[in-house]
């Protein structure tokens, strides 16, 4: 493919990401589903063998433009959240309980299904099944802005009325921001399966560092480098400095910047720590309008990114991915996205559920059905698995990018085209 031909290209994928947000608002249609489609056209067309490759050919690309998409978009998420987590604060984290059982049980539960159907069905070696349940377990913050929260109030009065009549919305929304960083110690136990062997050589080290020390010592990080931002923004005695005050957005990125360098060279989580560090920034002065201001100009990033990637994902699809995608694959895509996530997600809210009342109410069956469907998969799904492909080597790796890509694609149809109508549904049930 020429230059000029991909500038041509991304022009026109650009232009739809402009127009498309106001012309599909009131339908079943959303702006990645026509995105994907675009890319697998791109696909289609005769240069496309030449200009358009595998993943694994340019694994290093794919994973570094994913890495930095999904980033971008967990900063955004932290920013949108109105309602508060405080390290200190317990009644702040019971607030939070649906979160927590869709991160606890619901999470864990689709790792396993998918695992054991990669092992049984498409018949892969245990590391490999492993590693698809795992990049396929975390909801995505990237692709499912059409049931998140839509951005931080900025006013006080409206600060103080903590969302909590959109609880389906809030529920997807913190889930998507915490999944993406606790879905990473499962990818390293596949890695740690492919190159290690038995659990008995690598099971506590993981336990204690990996699944534990490492998500905690991202978070505090996180916590820390926002903590550090928000005094500069809002409370820094020379009012020359206080960023809040000049409106200078661009914080936002040097807070994603800064809180993943800073927990990556720390060997720990940098995806909790953005999300950690967005949290921290968003408590303070939270009706301030600064808030709006950092949470426009990366959701415009953020809108960017994903169109270069869903372009390229559309493209290999029809490319090359397609070949490689066997009806056991296509299976597992389909039962994860219909049958695996829902179920478990509706199981995880149901249990204790009386014990995290919301503002006086729990969740409604509507809603708890509604958040259960809405397992997202998409862009942190790639991020993995370009990540393991480079730590370790996995037979069948063809077979697992062409099903994930296939669920990603599945999911971004089928969850783009049920957004509107159920979300429309739910808010003309809480009138």
């Amino acid at each position: 493919m020429t230059a000029d031909l991909a500038y041509l290209i991304v022009g026109v994928g650009l232009l739809l990401a402009v127009v498309l947000p106001k012309a599909l608002q009131q339908r079943a249609v959303s702006e990645p589903i026509v995105l994907l489609l675009v890319g697998i056209v791109v696909g289609l067309l005769p240069f496309a063998d030449v200009g358009l490759a595998s993943p694994q050919e340019h694994r290093e690309f794919v994973e570094h433009l994913t890495e930095l998409t999904v980033v971008v978009a967990l900063m955004g998420v932290g920013l949108a959240l109105d309602r508060p987590l405080e390290w200190l604060k317990p009644d702040t984290w019971r607030r939070w309980g649906a979160t927590w059982r869709l991160l606890a049980l619901a999470m864990p539960a689709c790792i396993g299904a998918v695992a054991l159907l990669g092992w049984s069905l498409m018949g892969l070696a245990p590391a490999a099944a492993l590693l698809l349940g795992a990049v396929l377990a975390p909801t995505d913050p990237v692709l499912a802005s059409d049931v998140q929260v839509g951005g931080p109030t900025t006013d006080e009065e409206g600060a103080e009325e903590i969302d909590e009549d959109d609880e389906v919305r809030f529920a997807l929304t913190s889930e998507a921001g915490l999944n993406d960083g606790l879905a990473f110690p499962f990818v390293y136990a596949a890695i740690f399966v492919a190159t290690l062997g038995g659990v008995s050589e690598w099971g506590v080290r993981w336990v204690v560092w990996d699944l534990a020390g490492k998500a905690l010592l991202g978070a505090l990080i996180g916590t820390a480098v926002g903590w550090g931002l928000a005094k500069l923004a809002f409370r820094v005695p020379y009012p020359n400095l206080r960023l809040a005050e000049t409106g200078e957005p661009l914080l936002a990125l040097a807070a994603v910047l800064l809180s993943y360098g800073l927990a990556e060279v720390a060997q720990t989580y940098g995806f909790l720590a953005v999300f950690a560090c967005a949290m921290t920034l968003r408590s303070a002065e939270r009706g301030h309008e600064y808030h709006a201001s950092m949470h426009t100009s990366i959701e415009r990033l953020e809108r960017l990114l994903t169109l270069t990637v869903l372009l390229l994902l559309g493209a290999a699809l029809s490319n090359s991915l397609v070949a490689d995608l066997t009806w056991q694959g296509l299976v597992v895509g389909v039962l994860l996205v219909v049958v695996i996530r829902p179920v478990a997600a509706w199981i995880s809210l149901r249990i204790g559920a009386r014990s995290d009342r919301i503002g006086g109410r729990c969740l409604t069956k509507g809603e708890e059905l509604a958040t259960s469907w809405f397992g997202v998969r998409g862009v942190g799904s790639l991020f993995y698995l370009a990540y393991a492909g480079g730590e370790a080597t996995f037979d069948g790796m063809e077979q697992l990018w062409a099903t994930v890509a296939f669920t990603i694609a599945l999911s971004v149809v089928v969850h783009g085209v049920t957004a509107t109508p159920v979300m429309r549904r739910l808010e003309t049930s809480d009138r």
